[in-house]
């Protein structure tokens, strides 16, 4: 899609333990728990497998990434690491992924709530299980707290509609040629980048962020927070 908003391109950052709140940390895979964002990206690479983690909200595992822009790419580098890997969305559609799906709560308790009785497989759920793996409840800053309260809704804000998330219902396993970028934080670790997966992948896809700072500092046309 050739527009300036849109990306063909998403992105899965990887991200330390210690900026994992503790709910979230408890669902990540015991593979990468105690693995920092750098030696998290190390081993998507060496496994060319990035794990499916368990959803806050459905309980159902997918492998998560964001469709980053080249505006937002600090940001997110922020909220996240310096650290990830990039692909084609064509990857993750014909892996079985897609945008996920972000329900008011409203609209997510008339879901939890309802029965069908023509599909007792699925145990009353009107959606398939796989489904679920994409869904989590929108409740920005500007939802009104009568709305909430009526919702049943006692939790706090909920918002990612701005990383324009895609997801993977499971694992998401990829070959070298499939990788469209990686991002790096520095020239140095760029220089110790393990020598096989740089000869494997090419050199001409790694970004370095302190490029992108730069860059930034220099001609802040994006008009985003220093960082």
């Amino acid at each position: 899609m050739l527009r300036p908003d849109f990306s063909d391109y998403v992105v899965h950052f990887t991200k330390d333990p210690s900026k994992e709140v503790k709910d979230k940390l408890e669902r990540i895979p015991k593979e990468i728990k105690t693995l920092n964002a750098y030696d998290r990206l190390i081993k998507i690479l060496k496994d060319r497998t990035i794990l499916g983690t368990e959803m806050k909200w459905t309980n159902e595992k997918a492998a998560c990434f964001t469709e980053c822009t080249w505006m937002s790419l600090l940001d997110h580098a922020n909220n996240y690491s310096p650290y990830g890997i990039g692909f084609h969305k064509s990857l993750l559609f014909a892996a079985g992924g897609g945008p996920a799906i972000y329900l008011r709560p409203d609209l997510k308790k008339y879901q939890d709530d309802y029965i069908d009785e023509k599909a007792p497989l699925l145990k009353g759920r009107s959606f398939h299980p796989k489904l679920w793996a994409f869904v989590t409840p929108f409740v920005p800053e500007y939802a009104p707290r009568e709305h909430m309260k009526k919702a049943g809704w006692i939790g706090t804000v909920v918002d990612y509609s701005h990383e324009r998330e895609w997801r993977v219902p499971h694992e998401l396993n990829f070959t070298y040629n499939k990788v469209e970028f990686i991002i790096l934080n520095t020239y140095e670790e760029m220089a110790k980048f393990p020598k096989d997966l740089k000869d494997e992948i090419g050199r001409d896809k790694f970004l370095l962020m302190d490029n992108f700072r730069q860059i930034e500092k220099l001609w802040p046309t994006h008009k985003i927070q220093s960082f």
